[in-house]
């Protein structure tokens, strides 16, 4: 068995694109290789900001040979359906194709395809060169020489060399062939850009990674992320200082250097007058840098730590030097930034909101506040909170989108808006509503929980998505322009989270008087609460049971009936209940359309003849009216328990009675007490739907 080794060297790949283009590296050579019959024992693909590598173990040095026999038309069939089946199959006349007899079908041609085994070094020059003309870049370009026309191959940045090796531990490795548009393959790389810019030669994956740590190329990101986070905690330690971790700038810097160097940088303690998160955007925005914070304060130290991808001979200080100055003036237009925002009272800024659109058939962000205002106080009483501070948060909520902090850094939205407002002298519950109502913003996201900031929170989302429902801005397929499914789910759990009862169907009334789409908005907060259910465990068709009632708006009675019934169906009385049920469901639903009618109604007690059916009639009525006194007083494990007690009376009628007797009348009043069965589970949820 043999090894492959590929790298392929180009300039700088952005940080953002290394790791997907390191998994399409492999994907689309192992899935190559495998398709043409060279199945590998293991592939591992690695990416630096100069290369894109992949090591395949345990490859076969040549493909088999395949033989496929490929069933043809009739003989005699039709001269066009031969001619079809000789292209399909590659041959040259019908007398390359043998004729099988069968009994039933008779004769019939079949062709005997073999293909012979390939050598494998053939086959992954091919694939190599394939897999560079199509990679999947996001972005990509095209170059050339100076005195030419850019060449026709599109690759992220200029590409400059491909190594290929391919052979077993046991020999020197040979080198694949692949020239691309004057790019040869070869046994060399080349090491760091200034550290070490020599090309030195490779033989396989396990002299390649030892070389390139020599020239000072760390090759694995995982590693290079493990070396900055620890350098950078032990350097923060040392100061008496912790670092404050940032898993994704720790991604993005790893992406950025080969060979990953440490080096602390500080600012002037006057920027801490800034709010750490500024100071914390600000740095991370413009530098790459991680910021520390005093333990013993938790605010942020005037110190930063940066990842640098050079060994310079000063010790980094022309480094630190340079960062410190970006960070200096940058830190400065936010201290300006600040300074001047303080000026003016957020109250005032809600007039300039009226002249900016926030979508052209909804109005400005103005009209919005206004409707989000109304909705707060309507909200209020039904989630614990004064309506008058809901009410000023609301009105508040949006006004720092014109500050200038917010205008520079958009991600602090809603954090300035609090940090304003305390300034000011605002209630608490309204400066901490003001940066609440956003949340939760992701699955990962922090949900509201003062009743103030809960009250906005669903105020602001149930406006966006009874907004843009009304004019008929819904989510298609993968495209949700206006982030309408993360606001559903971030009702979802608002509501869950904090244990509130909210009638949908009167809040999406109260937002837009005129609103026609409330069903199917509904419908839409079902699917939502069905991914979010699903990925606690929850099945989903226990959830389209349960909203298939009428008036089912009440997430949290939804869930409790959602998980009642789970646990339900788990019994052995629900299960066997739900079977009789669907199979008094299917009777009816045939009965039904066959003669065109409903069998609604109660059954007549002079027309039950039969003990079995005259047990079920009463077990029902007694079942129905117990279960239907527990859904009242929200007791859903309750009216479980009631409709348990079908289950032996439903068994033994299906064992003992034939519903479809020949007297009418007796197979009519029969089938009106499978729809009593039907209605006595409806209590609950929609038999029907569920399942199994």
């Amino acid at each position: 068995m043999s090894d492959l080794l590929l790298e392929l060297f180009c300039e700088e790949i952005p940080a953002r694109m290394q790791r997907r283009a390191a998994e399409d590296l492999k994907s689309m050579v192992t899935n190559a290789l495998v398709d043409a019959g060279l199945v590998y024992e293991g592939a591992k693909a690695f990416a630096t900001p100069r290369r894109l590598a992949l090591q395949v173990a345990g490859l076969p040095t040549r493909s088999p040979q395949t033989r496929e026999e490929r069933k043809g038309p009739r003989v005699g069939a039709p001269e066009k359906a031969l001619e079809g089946f000789l292209r399909g199959a590659g041959l040259s006349s019908i007398d390359e194709a043998k004729v099988v007899s069968d009994p039933k079908k008779g004769d019939f041609y079949v062709a005997v395809i073999e293909k012979p085994g390939r050598e494998a070094a053939e086959v992954i020059s091919t694939i190599v060169a394939e897999t560079i003309r199509k990679f999947p870049w996001p972005k990509s370009m095209r170059w050339g020489a100076a005195s030419s026309e850019p060449g026709s191959l599109r690759w992220v940045r200029p590409l400059h060399s491909i190594l290929c090796t391919f052979g077993p531990e046991t020999e020197e490795p040979d080198v694949i062939t692949v020239d691309i548009e004057g790019v040869s393959s070869g046994n060399t790389t080349k090491g760091h850009r200034f550290l070490a810019p020599d090309a030195f030669e490779v033989r396989r994956f396990d002299d390649y990674v030892p070389k390139l740590e020599k020239a000072k190329v760390v090759l694995d990101a995982d590693r290079r992320k493990d070396i900055i986070a620890h350098d950078a905690r032990d350097r923060a330690l040392a100061l008496g200082l912790e670092l404050v971790e940032d898993a994704g700038l720790l991604d993005e810097v790893a992406g950025l250097v080969e060979w990953p160097v440490v080096l602390v940088g500080s600012f002037d303690e006057a920027f801490l007058e800034v709010p750490d998160e500024v100071i914390r955007a600000t740095i991370r925005a413009n530098q790459k840098c991680f910021v520390m914070k005093d333990p013993a304060t938790g605010r942020l130290a005037n110190c930063f730590v940066l990842g640098s991808n050079l060994e310079a001979a000063d010790g980094g200080a022309a480094i630190i030097a340079g960062n410190e100055k970006v960070i200096r003036a940058r830190l400065s237009d936010a201290k300006f930034f600040w300074d001047s925002d303080l000026k003016t009272r957020l109250a005032d800024n809600v007039a300039k909101l009226e002249s900016i659109v926030f979508h052209e058939k909804l109005g400005t962000l103005g009209a919005r506040v206004k409707r989000m205002e109304a909705l707060s106080a309507a909200i209020a009483p039904r989630v614990g909170a004064d309506a008058d501070k809901a009410t000023r948060a609301a009105h508040l909520s949006k006004a720092d989108l014109v500050s200038h902090m917010v205008y520079e850094f958009p991600e602090v939205q809603g954090l300035m808006g609090r940090y304003y407002a305390t300034h000011q002298g605002e209630d608490a519950a309204v400066a901490n509503a003001i940066e609440q109502h956003y949340k939760p913003q992701g699955p990962s996201d922090e949900v509201p929980v003062d009743p103030v900031a809960i009250a906005v929170a669903l105020a602001d989302k149930l406006d966006l998505l009874t907004g843009f429902w009304a004019i008929d801005e819904k989510p298609t397929g993968s495209k949700d322009p206006y982030a309408l499914r993360r606001a559903a789910l971030g009702v979802i759990r608002i509501v869950l989270a904090n244990g509130l009862r909210l009638p949908l169907l009167k809040i999406f009334e109260k937002a837009r008087p005129d609103f026609a789409e409330a069903g199917d908005l509904l419908s839409f907060f079902a699917d939502r609460l069905k991914v979010h259910l699903r990925e606690e465990g929850a099945r989903h068709d226990l959830i389209d049971a349960v909203f298939a009632l009428p008036g089912q708006d009440d997430l949290l009675m939804v869930v409790k009936r959602v998980e009642a019934l789970g646990h339900f169906l788990e019994t052995e009385d629900g299960a066997s209940l739900l079977a009789g049920t669907k199979r008094a469901t299917n009777i009816l639903r045939i009965e039904e359309k066959k003669f065109e009618k409903t069998y609604s109604g109660k059954p007549h007690a002079d027309h039950l003849v039969e003990q079995a059916e005259i047990d079920l009639a009463a077990a029902v009525d007694a079942a129905r009216a117990e279960a239907e006194q527990a859904v009242k007083h929200e007791d859903f494990a309750a009216a479980m328990t009631a409709l348990a007690k079908l289950r032996a009376p439903v068994d033994r009628f299906f064992e003992e009675i034939l519903v479809n007797a020949e007297d009418m009348t007796v197979r009519e009043n029969r089938l009106k007490l499978l729809n009593e069965i039907r209605e006595a589970t409806m209590t609950v949820a929609d038999f029907s739907r569920i399942e199994g």
